[in-house]
C-alpha cells in the first residue's frame, strides 16, 4: 500500500522554496513527494528559530546532510525537536488501522500544516488531506495534493473562484467539502455561477454532532432541506454525509456510536431516495483523533447501497501524537490490542534563572510550546556540565509567561542554570504552529531533516 521507507526512516526534505511550486494541469502536475523535494533548497537563516547561527546560508538540504547533533551541534534554546522513530512509527500505525478496517483515510492536515508529512501520508496509502479553511487548501494544492477534503462549509466568494479555476486546469483534481445550510448552498452556487466553474464541486451534507455542538445541520429534516437545495444548485454535486462525532455532548462511546449510527442512517436514506444520483461512489466521513475506534466499528456495519462506499477516516493529531490530551483520549487505550502511538515532540529549553531551591526558570514560553490544553510537562534534564542525561524527577512546570516557563523544584532537586530540560507537550496542532523549521531528531540526538510548516 506505501512505498518503502528509508532505514533511517527520515522524512523527504524540509523547508519553503523561494518560489512557491504549483500545480497548473492533469498532464503536468508534479507528484506531492516531488514538490515537498523542493523544500531543502530553501537557505537557513534568521527566520528559523534555534537553528544554529554558523549554517546561515547552507540550504536546508546541506544542513540536514550535515547530521548535527542537536546538543552539541550550534542549536540554540529553545529547540524543538520531533522524533524521527516515532513519527515513522505513528505513520505506520495509522496506515495498517485504516487497511485494518477497511477504511480511507485523508489525514487532517491543519495539524501540521507539513507538505513533507502529507507526502508521508500519501505514500502511506492516504486518499487525499483534509483541510478546514482555503488557506490550507491552498498549501496542499501549491505542493501536490490531489484529493482535498475540507471539512467546513465554504462560502468564501473568492476561495470559491480559486477552487473553481483549480479544478478546470486540473481535471484530476478531486475536492470535497461540507454544506450544512441551504443559504451555504446558495451562496456557492452564486459564487461558483459568476466564476464560470466548469464542472460540479462535490459536497457532502454535514450532520450536526446535537443540540449546542459545532457546526451541522443538526436533524435529518435539515439535512433533507440542504440535499433539495444542493439537487436544485446546477454547480453542485451531492456525493455524501459527514460529521464529527468528537463533537457529540458529553461524549462516550454509547453516545458517540448512537450519533455515527445516526449519520449511516442517513446517508441509507438519501441513497434509498437517489439523492447521489451522478456520483461514482458514496462518501461517508468521519473521524477525529479521539473516536476513531468508534468509527471503525460502526462504518463496519454500513449496509450495500446502491454505490461503491468511500468510508473515509480524518483523524491528523496521530502524526506527533502527544503527551497530554491525546495521550488521554487516544482509542488505543481502548484497544491496547491494535497498537500504541508514540509522542513525538520534545521542548527544549535551558535553565536560564535558580532564584531559590524551589524555583527555576526556562527561556521557553508561549512563543514556543503549545499550553491551550495542558501546560508542558518536564520529562528529561541534561546536564550543562557533561551532557549526562537524567529523569526530571521533583521538576514540575507551573505556568508560561511569553518567553519563560515556571518550574518548581521540590527539596534537593539537582537543577542548575545551564541545564538544559526537555519537556513533553500537549495538543500537537498548537505545538507545530510554533515552528517553521523543526529538528527531525533520531534517538541519539543525530538530526537527519527538518520539517517546514505553512500556518
Amino acid at each position: 500500500m506505501a512505498a518503502e521507507r528509508p532505514t533511517d526512516h527520515t522524512a523527504p526534505s524540509a523547508s519553503s522554496a523561494p518560489s512557491t511550486p504549483s500545480v497548473s494541469s492533469a498532464s503536468s502536475a508534479p507528484s506531492a513527494a516531488s514538490l515537498t523535494a523542493s523544500l531543502a533548497d530553501e537557505r537557513v537563516d534568521h527566520r528559523f528559530k534555534a537553528l544554529p547561527p554558523d549554517a546561515e546560508g547552507l540550504t536546508v538540504k546541506d544542513l540536514a546532510a550535515e547530521r548535527r547533533n542537536l546538543f552539541t551541534g550550534g542549536f540554540t534554546t529553545p529547540v524543538l525537536a520531533l522524533s524521527a522513530e516515532s513519527v515513522a512509527h505513528n505513520l505506520d500505525l495509522l496506515e495498517t488501522y485504516a487497511e485494518r478496517h477497511g477504511l480511507a483515510f485523508a489525514p487532517h492536515g491543519k495539524t501540521s500544516m507539513a507538505p513533507q508529512l502529507f507526502a508521508d501520508q500519501l505514500e502511506r496509502g492516504a486518499w487525499g488531506i483534509t483541510a478546514a479553511v482555503p488557506h490550507q487548501a491552498r498549501v496542499y494544492r501549491a505542493y501536490g495534493i490531489g484529493r482535498i477534503f475540507l471539512a467546513n462549509e465554504l462560502v468564501d466568494a473568492v476561495a470559491l473562484r480559486w477552487l473553481a479555476g483549480e479544478m478546470t486546469a486540473d481535471p484530476s483534481f478531486r475536492f470535497v467539502c461540507y454544506v450544512d445550510s441551504v443559504r451555504g448552498v446558495e451562496l456557492m452556487e452564486a459564487a461558483l455561477g459568476a466564476a464560470g466553474a466548469t464542472r460540479p464541486v462535490d459536497v457532502v451534507v454535514e450532520l450536526g454532532a446535537g443540540e449546542g455542538a459545532r457546526t451541522g445541520a443538526r436533524t435529518e429534516a435539515d439535512c433533507a432541506a440542504v440535499a433539495d437545495a444542493v439537487a436544485a444548485a446546477g454547480s453542485l454535486r451531492l456525493v455524501g454525509v459527514a460529521g464529527y462525532e468528537g463533537e457529540v455532548p458529553d461524549a462516550d462511546p454509547e453516545r458517540v456510536r448512537a450519533w455515527l449510527r445516526r449519520l449511516v442512517a442517513l446517508a441509507a436514506a438519501f441513497d434509498g431516495e437517489q439523492r447521489f444520483a451522478g456520483a461514482e461512489e458514496i462518501v461517508i466521513s468521519a473521524g477525529g483523533s479521539a473516536w476513531f475506534d468508534a468509527v471503525a466499528d460502526v462504518f463496519a456495519e454500513i449496509p450495500e447501497l446502491s454505490l461503491p462506499v468511500l468510508k473515509l477516516l480524518r483523524s491528523g493529531a496521530y502524526v506527533s501524537h502527544d503527551d497530554g490530551h491525546y495521550k488521554h483520549l487516544t482509542p488505543f487505550n481502548r484497544v491496547p490490542e491494535e497498537g500504541a502511538l508514540q509522542p513525538a515532540f520534545r521542548l527544549w529549553a535551558q535553565v536560564v534563572s535558580r532564584p531559590s531551591g524551589e524555583q527555576a526558570f526556562l527561556n521557553a514560553g508561549k512563543r514556543d510550546a503549545a499550553y491551550d490544553l495542558d501546560l508542558p510537562e518536564a520529562q528529561v534534564v541534561r546536564s550543562g556540565r557533561d551532557g549526562s542525561v537524567r529523569p526530571a524527577t521533583g521538576i514540575t512546570v507551573t505556568g508560561l509567561s511569553d518567553q519563560h516557563t515556571w518550574v518548581r523544584t521540590e527539596g534537593g532537586t539537582e537543577l542548575e542554570v545551564g541545564d538544559w530540560v526537555g519537556m513533553g507537550l500537549s495538543h500537537p496542532c498548537t505545538s507545530f504552529d510554533k515552528w517553521q523549521l523543526i529538528p527531525l531528531v533520531t534517538a541519539d540526538g543525530t538530526v537527519t531533516d527538518y520539517i517546514r510548516t505553512f500556518f
